[in-house]
């Protein structure tokens, strides 16, 4: 036998409206129950003794539940069978009577007794995905199977389903070859799609509409303002993975790291458009500009933020000028950096009977002030999270001050949150001015003041204090 051949056939069992019969009392039962669940299978369980996961399900409409032994009249009617008793004798009953009334029959765990093997199964219905690895590693599968689960949008289905909906109209409109083509490949690509796995299922329907009574148009871009997170590549979201895999242009930020850009595809093209802190490479109408145009010729395009795109991003500004020139849009939410940084150095930003509130502050405005509104927050106990604020730790800590805040409140702060090159500072908030004077610190850094930072993990911490003030 040829290593490289399998010595299985994949296909699907058809079982609407079948009886898949299930024997066995314990824990492999009630999961092959579960499993078939997930179909509009009728499932037939002779179970004398079902454990508790088992008696849970018997319930259900779908389940006929037979209270006692195996008997070779339970097949009746049965298109698949399972032999699930752990009793060896018994799972080899059902076996024997299974092929003797031509049912294809699974003895869990004996693969010399399957006529078929059970699947990991992702659902995406009408879509499903089977891995098996024959019986040689289940666990194997399930690992496969959980990478596969992560990249198939929950709502794939609803997008498959639409397509069906639209089949017969679009076989009758439009003729085979390139054109029918082009229209599925539009469909399956561009904003029906985006609009589908979105769950905005009438404006979906709405674009498939006008791409079947348009066949010959250009395609209509579309914008994503899609959120990197804090730098660290496996916390980009799953959709943010999808869009940025889908996508024919990647508008991209300065503190977006490469290994999240390079999460695009090869061919897409990338625009850096800067905006680091007093180096900005464009204005941000520029980068406007570049979203409408890239957009309106047609393309697939990611504008991709550090963080969350709607925390200090500017996205309301490039929402309104994509509403104004008529561009559609959506917005796929990152970790913001305040989040990540901490986790990482596992800051309870909210904490019983010491903080019930957290504000998310920037540091300075667009004129380079400290802004004084989110000062008077922290009076009431809420944990402040502010960002771009080391330049101005001097006017920050000056404004708490003012608003009330003890010298001695507890500060943190997390330079470069979730990259390797992490690092953590503590102190306190008399200390925080000391911030601005280590020129050690290069990299984006957040800044956590609140008497919940006390139960933070600061134990390792470096000094706020810069190293050449502690000497002196």
């Amino acid at each position: 036998m040829q290593a490289d051949r399998l010595t299985v056939f994949p296909a699907f069992h058809k079982v609407t409206e079948g009886v898949v019969l299930v024997v066995g009392d314990g824990a492999e039962t009630a999961a092959k129950v579960r499993l078939l669940s997930e179909t509009t299978a009728r499932i037939r369980v002779v179970a004398p003794a079902p454990e508790a996961d088992l008696a849970v399900l018997l319930g259900a409409d779908q389940i006929e539940h037979r209270a006692r032994g195996f008997d070779a009249a339970d097949l009746e009617g049965a298109v698949l069978a399972f032999a699930a008793s752990g009793d060896a004798a018994c799972d080899r009953a059902v076996v024997a009577a299974a092929r003797a009334s031509r049912v294809p029959v699974n003895a869990v765990d004996q693969p010399d007794l399957c006529d078929f093997f059970t699947p990991a199964l992702v659902n995406r219905a009408p879509v499903a995905v089977a891995i098996t690895s024959t019986g040689a590693g289940p666990v194997l599968a399930q690992k496969i199977r959980a990478r596969i689960e992560a990249m198939l949008p929950l709502r794939l289905g609803a997008l498959a389903a639409l397509a069906e909906s639209f089949r017969p109209a679009a076989e009758r409109v439009l003729p085979k070859g390139q054109v029918r083509r082009r229209f599925w490949a539009e469909f399956f690509d561009g904003i029906v799609s985006e609009a589908t796995l979105a769950g905005r299922a009438d404006e979906a329907r709405r674009f498939a509409s006008k791409l079947l009574n348009q066949p010959d148009s250009e395609p209509e871009g579309f914008v994503w303002l899609v959120g990197a997170g804090p730098g660290a590549a496996d916390l980009l979201t799953l959709r943010a993975q999808r869009i940025l895999g889908e996508a024919d242009v990647i508008v991209h930020d300065a503190l977006v790291p490469d290994a999240v850009i390079a999460m695009g595809r090869r061919d897409a093209r990338r625009i850096p458009v800067g905006k680091r802190k007093g180096a900005h490479s464009a204005s941000h109408a520029e980068i406007e500009a570049v979203l409408v145009r890239e957009a309106k010729a047609g393309r697939r395009v990611v504008r991709l933020k550090g963080g969350d795109p709607l925390v200090f991003g500017r996205a309301g500004e490039e929402i309104a000028a994509l509403r104004e020139a008529g561009v559609p849009f959506a917005i796929i939410p990152g970790v913001t950096s305040a989040l990540a940084a901490a986790a990482e150095a596992a800051i309870p930003l909210t904490l019983r009977g010491t903080a019930s509130a957290l504000v998310l502050a920037i540091g300075h405005d667009s004129g380079g002030a400290t802004p004084p509104d989110w000062a008077e927050s922290a009076r009431s106990g809420a944990t402040l999270a502010i960002y771009m604020g080391r330049s101005v730790a001097g006017d920050v800590a000056a404004r708490l001050l003012e608003a009330g805040l003890s010298r001695a409140t507890p500060v943190a702060v997390v330079e470069n949150a979730s990259l390797p090159a992490q690092r953590l500072l503590a102190g306190t908030l008399a200390e925080l001015p000391r911030l601005a004077e280590r020129d050690d610190l290069t990299g984006p850094t957040l800044i956590f003041v609140g008497d919940a930072v006390a139960a933070a993990g600061l134990a390792g911490a470096e000094p706020l204090s810069a190293p050449s003030v502690l000497a002196a």
